[in-house]
């Protein structure tokens, strides 16, 4: 790895682009300025794209009519760095220990993407042009659901238009190891609240005679689910898409051990999840109902005899094809009304959500992908589907009319959200030659 990637990588890192913190919107926007003249640097055309909230950089080599149009796409902001305590090192102060380089954004997605940026250098640096036309799409509102770009690919739907997306900001089945995500679950997210008295009360005076709100909450939320891990909304699987039978042939061939791996890099003292399907399945291609937060009552240090006034729960359900968000929240608020114990009232309100992405890895575009990564790797290229979602991809389908190849540097213990996210050096070389051969390979 040269000195300047290394010197530009650390400074990118350094940045603390938080984008659902308004405190850091100025570093947000510092970070966007830095990028966008990194890119011009490069030898691309770089702007900064307004939105009502952060900017888009946006990036383009001089386009010709003669080659075909590529849409490389990645965040700049990146998740809070909570809970500081957990990191061995300062989140914003990048650390290189043994080969991996330790930082909020490392992985998620400041690496994969400029892995992208130093292949489009190098080539540049070494045959003045690339093979194809790129723009280079880079937000930052990624981390809270990327609520404003649907509007800039509307905006410039035009200029946009591309023959497909390429996106790296998911993972990698195991180290060195070429991996094409053709499957991202969707997610819809609900909050609810339990009310019972208008006021905290005295659990002795009161206790007996008042229902618990906590105790309400509890009992509503453990009807989710069975004893199996099967999610006990009705009507929740009528939507289902099945597995193919290749995707499970391929998933068992997978040079991995999905069950050991998961116990070690989660520390859980068990696996547990749906019956009747593998881990993999479970994550890639099974839908989820999860609670994420609850809260109620006293949480301070000893003891207060209180019987609280409200209890409430954040919850986020993962789809998968053919599920609708919209129409699973409706079946579970339906479920929770049918199944509220008495005493108390309830309130609940959507969240934000995101569609399920499915598309054919044997298409043309596809089976181009496998061939780079064939190249970049020396390896062939695993098909996966993932468990997490990117909502954007399914906007790039709606708005521009074409399909993205998830072609992520993630390793498996990352830590992406988590404290001492890392990404390993040899993956953003990889990366850089990765994006190198994709673009040759689209080329024709």
């Amino acid at each position: 790895m040269r000195d300047n990637y290394l010197e530009d990588y650390f400074t990118f890192l350094r940045f603390p682009s938080v984008s659902t913190d308004e405190k850091f919107a100025g570093k947000v926007r510092d970070c966007a300025e830095w990028l966008s003249k990194k890119l011009e640097v490069v030898g691309l055309e770089s702007k900064l794209v307004p939105t009502a909230g952060h900017p888009v950089v946006w990036a383009r080599n001089k386009h010709r009519s003669d080659r075909p149009t590529v849409l490389i796409y990645g965040h700049y902001d990146v998740q809070p760095p909570d809970p500081l305590e957990l990191w061995d090192s300062p989140p914003f102060e990048p650390v290189l220990k043994n080969g991996y380089v330790f930082a909020r954004g490392a992985t998620d997605n400041k690496g994969q993407i400029l892995s992208h940026i130093i292949g489009i250098q190098e080539t540049l640096q070494k045959d003045g042009d690339l093979p194809v036309n790129v723009d280079l799409v880079i937000e930052g509102e990624e981390e809270v659901g990327s609520q404003n770009l649907g509007k800039f690919l509307n905006d410039n739907r035009d200029a946009l238009k591309c023959e497909v997306v390429l996106v790296s900001d998911t993972g990698m089945i195991a180290p060195r190891t070429p991996t094409l995500s053709y499957g991202l679950r969707g997610v819809a997210a609900l909050e609810i609240k339990v009310t019972g008295a208008k006021m905290d009360l005295h659990s002795g005076i009161f206790g007996g005679a008042v229902a618990n709100p906590a105790t309400a909450l509890a009992r509503l939320l453990a009807t989710l689910h069975d004893s199996n891990g099967h999610i006990a909304v009705q009507g929740f699987y009528d939507n289902v898409a099945p597995l193919q039978q290749w995707e499970r042939d391929a998933w068992k061939k997978l040079p991995i051990d999905p069950d050991s791996e998961m116990l070690e890099e989660t520390g859980a003292p068990a696996l547990f999840g749906e019956a009747g399907f593998s881990t993999l399945e479970r994550i890639w291609a099974r839908p989820t109902a999860e609670i994420n937060g609850m809260g109620s009552g006293y949480q301070g240090p000893g003891t207060k005899t209180v019987l609280p006034s409200h209890a409430m729960a954040k919850l986020t359900f993962r789809l998968v094809p053919d599920q609708n968000g919209d129409a699973i929240i409706d079946l579970v608020k339906t479920h929770f009304q049918k199944n509220l114990p008495p005493g108390v009232t309830l309130e609940m309100r959507s969240g934000h959500h995101g569609p399920w992405y499915l598309t054919d890895p044997h298409s043309k575009f596809g089976q181009a992908a496998q061939r780079a990564l064939k190249k970049a790797f020396n390896k062939d290229t695993a098909l996966i589907r993932e468990g997490g979602s990117i909502p954007i991809v399914s906007d790039f389908r709606k708005i521009l009319g074409v399909e993205t190849l998830l072609i992520g540097l993630a390793l498996q213990d990352c830590r992406a959200h988590s404290p001492n996210e890392n990404f390993p050096l040899e993956n953003l070389e990889a990366g850089a030659r990765m994006n190198q051969a994709v673009l040759r390979e689209l080329a024709g």
